[in-house]
């Protein structure tokens, strides 16, 4: 492993602290959210430099509107701004990410080298799928190459590796209350019923299994792909996290949202997992973690961080110029869902994170309680469907990194699936509108 320099350790801490006072801020004895933003902000600007140069450029981009908007809302329409807490937009999103990068210190995860017979055709692909489905659920991107690596240690991967990969990671989306989207939209839409959500969610996700599985079989010959062989005792604690998460949420600190619980429960576990061998080797876990594993995630932080200034930006711009009254639109349906999904997908086709379109329709909307679990759905779907094809998502940017194939390839290879998923997902957002009081 690259030896880290002072800055990037430097960056690892501020981040570590941005985590640490977010939550302290859970107790309410303090409202820390102004400091935690002010340490996540820090630590990108330390990591600034080695932030991939694409990346930096669209970080870049947001912040420069998202100021731009911020300075004609206060000297054109004469708006008011908390400029010290202008930095705030998704702190608790990025907060819950570098909560759960600590899953990768309980344990081994899944680069065990766990038994199971070789797997191959298409029960091989659907394994593949499973699995990274499964522990992405939990375990976010880390599983793209864990699993990409476990498979490759027998040959060079394929594409329809890189294929399941995508797709078995991009459809957890649509259900984990682990997933970043999932974080994000609970933010944005706090009245959100989670249960509706993974009613929905879930089956479809299913589906993408299917589907990706006929269809692999159909255009590859797949006698001689390996599959990831995903043992049961692989399960266990991604099971075990998600039913910890459920405990605390309607049990133990039902006042808490579940990306609060994420946030904090993660980094709890992996600590006490660690405990068990002594204090000093959890120290040193801890310290390789904040020095290591914490600066690689410079892209995640400034890509979520960036959007949520351009969220700020825009939703005070948009309330100076037509007054706080005005709405992108006047109440949220299957119609303005069917749109927003569409937008949101076409964007990600362009270029953008998901994140941005969900952030920018999310500012331009005065949601009723009993709308937002409608938009928390469109968001998530449009979430899946975006990464998976966006040829710009982190998925495949992290496929292309790694094992280098072209993200443009796979948004090629992709277009078809994206097409099947899309319409799946326009007929929940229509069964959804149609059920919602």
């Amino acid at each position: 492993m690259e030896k880290s320099t002072s800055r990037q350790r430097a960056a690892g801490v501020s981040a570590l602290l941005g985590l640490a006072t977010q939550i302290v801020g859970f107790t309410g004895w303090a409202q820390t959210t102004q400091l935690v933003s002010y340490l996540l902000w820090g630590a990108v600007a330390l990591l600034w430099p080695d932030i991939p140069r694409r990346s930096r450029v669209q970080a870049g981009v947001l912040v420069a509107v998202g100021v731009l908007m911020l300075l004609v809302a206060r000297w054109v329409y004469g708006a008011t701004i908390d400029w010290p807490r202008v930095l705030e937009g998704n702190v608790f999103v990025v907060a819950m990410l570098i909560g759960v990068s600590f899953i990768s210190l309980i344990g081994r995860q899944g680069n065990s080298s766990g038994g199971g017979k070789r797997q191959t055709g298409s029960g091989g692909s659907l394994r593949t799928w499973l699995g990274v489905h499964f522990l992405g659920a939990i375990l976010n991107l880390s599983t793209i190459f864990m699993v990409g690596d476990r498979i490759a240690r027998r040959a060079p991967l394929t594409t329809p590796h890189y294929l399941a990969l995508n797709r078995g990671l991009s459809s957890a989306a649509l259900w984990s209350p682990f997933f970043a989207s999932m974080g994000l939209v609970i933010a944005l839409a706090p009245e959100v019923r989670y249960l509706n959500i993974a009613l929905v969610g879930f089956p479809i996700a299913m589906l993408s299994g299917v589907i990706t599985t006929l269809e692999l079989r159909r255009r590859f010959d797949l006698t001689e792909v390996d599959g990831f062989s995903l043992s049961p005792r692989s399960l266990l604690m991604p099971l075990g996290m998600a039913a910890g998460v459920m405990l605390f949420h309607f049990w133990l600190t039902p006042s808490l949202s579940i990306i609060s619980i994420i946030t904090f429960l993660l980094p709890g576990v992996a600590v006490m997992a660690n405990l068990r061998h002594g204090p000093v080797f959890t120290i040193k876990r801890l310290r390789q973690h904040t020095v290591n594993r914490l600066p690689a995630m410079r892209g995640e932080f400034s890509l979520f961080l960036a959007a949520g200034l351009l969220t700020i930006g825009l939703s005070t711009l948009v309330s100076a110029a037509a007054g706080k009254e005005w709405t992108l639109f006047e109440d949220f349906g299957i119609g303005q869902g069917l749109l927003s999904f569409a937008g949101i997908v076409t964007s990600a086709l362009l270029g953008l994170h998901p994140i941005i379109g969900i952030s920018v329709l999310a500012s331009m909307l005065d949601l009723a309680a009993s709308e937002q679990t409608l938009f928390a759905f469109v968001a998530l779907s449009a979430w899946s469907v975006g990464t998976s094809v966006g040829p710009l998502s982190g998925i495949n940017l992290s496929l292309q990194g790694r094992y280098g194939v072209s993200s443009y390839q796979m948004m090629r290879d992709n277009l078809l699936y994206a097409g099947i998923m899309s319409l799946l997902s326009l007929g929940a957002i229509a069964g959804i509108g149609f059920i919602q009081p």
